[in-house]
């Protein structure tokens, strides 16, 4: 199954959280589809920001909304009056989920609720709701720590974030089973990613994005995890699974459930694995070291599962994660050469489509 171009093309698609690094290459990717694209989020969450550098919002109708105002979420979806919702919108840092996990849970629970009551209170022509949660909702199984986890696999989560994002499964899939009922009523599924990395990232405690700060600085990327293994992969993989899982949920609601969307096997490597790539394809001007100071608790491990997106959806994914790290350098060093970012954006999106 591939990416319809016709689906999209004056397709009513409203994204939560469009503002942040996911949101905003998504917004790219369905403007340079031509959908009729509304954003719904209270401004950029960093600066500096994809959002801000590759203009997102001039493609856009943008509602200026926090998902913790329900009525506010209600009256941009009676506006919007979208066909398709992708809801992004999130807390999604764990070390602050540590700091403030009341405001964690009310981003990540109760918006989700807030985005699914609205749609349901909304008129009657949204077709298809995908809400993005994380790797992380998954209960960690101590007696098998280097299991790959599938989409029927124990919910669970020893911290805020982690919770939160289990929770929001609950949400979806009550809404999913006794209030969107009906062949033509809204179908809901949820898309489960492993650790996205891409061009334009500035988040808290995310790597590329401390890289770049290192890069700006000039001092050494500071790690505290070295040997935990992760399932990297360009951002540009999973949104292309969620637009594929959008469209095959307006067509159908037999595929109205969870789905993962994660690398293969060879892509699941250490922290240290990725930053001496990340290093050697930079050059000078960005090396790392081990924090030793004490962080939270995370797991050594974690991988996904994603036969069934591959088999079901026809999803894979396309790019490798050295052809990431290299799409990563080409973007940032296009971005420090003071490129125009939303032309090259829009090239790299090309590339992978």
């Amino acid at each position: 199954m591939a990416i319809d171009a016709e689906f999209w093309a004056h397709r009513r698609v409203l994204i939560t959280g469009h503002t942040g690094f996911k949101g905003a290459w998504l917004s790219l990717w369905l403007q340079s589809l031509g959908a009729e694209l509304s954003g719904l989020a209270p401004g950029a969450p960093t600066r500096p920001s994809l959002y801000e550098l590759a203009c997102v919002g001039a493609g856009m109708s943008e509602y200026s909304v926090d998902v913790r105002d329900a009525g506010a979420v209600r009256d941009a979806l009676a506006r919007a009056r979208p066909e398709v919702v992708l809801h992004m919108a999130a807390q999604p840092i764990l070390r602050r989920s540590l700091v403030e996990p009341a405001e964690t849970y009310e981003v990540n629970v109760l918006g989700t609720v807030n985005v699914l009551e609205g749609v349901r209170q909304a008129p009657g022509e949204v077709r298809a709701v995908v809400v993005v949660t994380s790797d992380k909702c998954y209960a960690h199984q101590p007696e098998q720590p280097r299991r790959r986890f599938a989409e029927g696999d124990p919910l669970g989560g020893a911290d805020p974030y982690s919770s939160s994002k289990a929770c929001a499964e609950l949400v979806a899939a009550a809404y999913r089973s006794s209030l969107f009922g009906g062949e033509r009523g809204p179908r809901v599924a949820t898309a489960r990613a492993g650790n996205v990395i891409g061009g334009g990232d500035w988040g808290q405690d995310r790597l590329i994005a401390d890289a770049a700060r290192a890069i700006a600085s000039g001092d050494p990327v500071r790690v505290r995890n070295p040997h935990a293994v992760r399932p990297w992969q360009h951002v540009l993989n999973p949104l292309s699974g969620y637009l594929l899982l959008a469209q095959e949920l307006s067509r159908t609601a037999a595929v109205a459930r969870a789905w993962n969307f994660g690398p293969g096997q060879e892509d699941e490597q250490t922290v240290s694995w990725l930053l001496e790539r990340l290093c050697a394809l930079w050059g000078e001007g960005l090396s790392w070291e081990a924090d030793e100071a004490e962080g939270p608790p995370e797991a050594a491990h974690l991988a996904l599962d994603s036969s069934a997106a591959e088999r079901e959806l026809g999803w894979r994914s396309r790019w490798s994660l050295p052809q990431a790290l290299e799409r990563i350098v080409e973007w940032h060093r296009a971005e420090r050469a003071g490129a125009d970012m939303r032309t090259f954006s829009l090239s790299q999106i090309e590339a992978f489509a």
